[in-house]
């Protein structure tokens, strides 16, 4: 701005002045100091009125609409919203203070986002392709974190058979608090992975499941094995086969064409309480059961959002109970189907497609 237009400004109080003057009677002086008050309390109000006009910050914090502290706790509230992916309006940590003064109106349409993308979030991730090819002929042993960095690990020499044999060894043993993760497992897969304590199996794939696709054998009571993400296809008989004691959990799984995906041991040698938590798995048939508890020894299966696709005829067992042993004779039947003690779910936690 040059120097010569900032003269300018003043001139319009001096106009309003001259023309109260104009007048050819004066006023007296002390009505004249009331008016310039009451002049300037009105230019006051005038000031404040368009202050707190929409959009200003004043709006906001007389409570018309959220503080920005309070626009960007709904944005961090959103974004907590497990496996959501938010937009990226949604990551801004300071929202604009159009956002900030959002009517009611438009923040109701804009909350079900979160929803809907976690929604999108739960979707099975399609089955990976191998990044290379490695023959395993000697079990690998996994302490700490072992990432296969998505390759095609398979049995070669004493590990190259594809049978039923129990006494296979496996493709990895993982020491207690081990965590395998990235890893597809090829034909022929031996015994797969033997967990010997708590382990972590994270986008584990196996492509052709021999004996077990994973046997966990931790000692302990307190023992958690969790199984997330990835996915297993035909295997003759169980998928998971669980000897040891804890707890397994199997999340955000797929599996196809088996037998049992999860089996209590039913006749080992020394018994446990064990007890198994899935959810969000997808079950392709053919198959014989999602999972086998022995009541006798108080194992429980925990079951939710579990969907099963080609079982027109609803042959797929969702829950057996047997009467386990440890003298090794076959476990004997005691039922199936939800009881709330030992197969723990609803009618609502199995969908058909």
């Amino acid at each position: 701005m040059s120097t010569r237009a900032t003269p300018r400004r003043p001139r319009r109080p001096r106009k309003h002045r001259r023309r109260s003057a104009d007048r050819r009677r004066p006023l007296p002086i002390g009505l004249t100091g009331a008016l310039t008050i009451t002049l300037v309390a009105a230019a006051a109000l005038v000031g404040g009125l368009l202050m707190t006009g929409p959009g200003s910050g004043q709006d906001t914090a007389k409570g018309d609409g959220p503080t920005p502290q309070q626009a960007s706790g709904t944005l961090r509230s959103a974004d907590s919203t497990p496996a959501a992916s938010p937009s990226p309006a949604q990551s801004s940590a300071s929202p604009s203070p159009s956002k900030a003064s959002a009517s009611p109106s438009e923040r109701a349409t804009a909350s079900p986002k979160p929803d809907s993308a976690a929604r999108s979030s739960t979707a099975f991730a399609a089955w990976p392709a191998s990044a290379a090819d490695r023959p395993v002929p000697a079990t690998i042993e996994v302490s700490g974190t072992y990432d296969g960095g998505l390759k095609r690990f398979h049995g070669s020499g004493a590990l190259g058979g594809d049978g039923q044999d129990e006494d296979q060894g496996a493709l990895f043993e993982l020491a207690d608090g081990a965590v395998l993760q990235n890893v597809i497992l090829g034909a022929p897969a031996a015994d797969g992975v033997h967990c010997l304590g708590t382990c972590t199996l994270r986008n584990v794939w196996w492509e052709d499941v021999g004996e077990d696709a994973a046997t966990f054998k931790g000692a302990s009571a307190s023992a958690t094995y969790l199984v997330l993400g990835g996915g297993a296809r035909h295997a003759d008989d169980k998928v998971f086969q669980h000897n040891g004691a804890g707890t397994v959990t199997i999340r955000d799984f797929q599996v196809a064409d088996f037998g049992k995906l999860y089996r209590s041991c039913g006749n080992c040698d020394t018994q446990h309480a064990r007890h198994v938590v899935i959810s969000h798995v997808k079950v392709t048939g053919p198959a014989d059961a999602i999972a086998g508890v022995n009541a006798n020894y108080g194992d429980t299966a925990t079951l939710s959002g579990v969907t099963i696709t080609g079982d027109g005829n609803r042959d797929i067992t969702v829950c057996d109970r047997f009467r386990g042993n440890d003298s090794g004779a076959e476990p004997t039947g005691t039922g199936s189907g939800p009881d709330g003690t030992h197969c723990r779910y609803r009618a609502s936690d199995v969908t058909y497609d």
